[in-house]
């Protein structure tokens, strides 16, 4: 008899993420992935958040579940302590509250030090980084994007970025590659905590 980890871990579940936003082409996304019916998490920056909260406020309108990218988009290893903590403190006070028992964050670039990954933990986030990386922000061909993501895996997290017309152009092609796949398609605390 399969016990319900089992059932869970079996799943054919993956996360698509977008980082970086938002911007003037978040609307398209949104739009796009409303067509698709599809939700996404979205690591925002909390310089972009503040100079634009009614994107923040339609993505969450959207169904959409935002999480925090850091504030300037600096490393987090070339951030001293406290200059870490004032980025995640001031981010978190610019984004809606998280539905996640510890709100999620992604580092810029992925770049982690075992030092910054502790404070990190310690200021009571969770990191949360990829295991697909759509290379979009190397290419300009949406093509490839879409090539790259089909190598995609249960438990997946797609690393995607907005601002890109061809990373929204791929979008329509990953998605219907991915449900054809049976594939379903969902946020990373849904991924994580259902």
């Amino acid at each position: 008899m399969r016990g319900r980890a089992d059932e869970k871990e079996n799943r054919k579940r993956v996360a698509l993420t977008f980082d970086d936003g938002p911007d003037e082409m978040t609307p398209r996304y949104l739009r796009t992935l409303d067509q698709l019916h599809v939700r996404a998490t979205f690591f925002l920056l909390g310089m972009n958040a503040e100079r634009r909260p009614e994107l923040v406020r339609s993505i969450v309108a959207s169904g959409h579940e935002v999480a925090s990218h850091g504030y300037s988009h600096r490393a987090f290893p070339s951030l001293d302590g406290c200059a870490l903590v004032d980025e995640l403190v001031h981010t978190a006070d610019i984004l809606p509250p998280s539905p996640t028992p510890r709100p999620f964050v992604r580092p810029p670039r992925g770049e982690l030090t075992p030092a910054t990954l502790a404070r990190v933990a310690l200021a009571g986030y969770t990191t949360v980084l990829w295991s697909l990386d759509s290379d979009d922000c190397r290419t300009t061909d949406s093509v490839c994007v879409e090539d790259r993501v089909s190598r995609v895996r249960p438990g997946d997290v797609v690393l995607l970025h907005e601002g890109q017309s061809w990373t929204l152009s791929a979008l329509p092609t990953i998605v219907g590659r991915l449900r054809r796949a049976g594939f379903e398609l969902v946020t990373v605390g849904e991924l994580l905590y259902s």
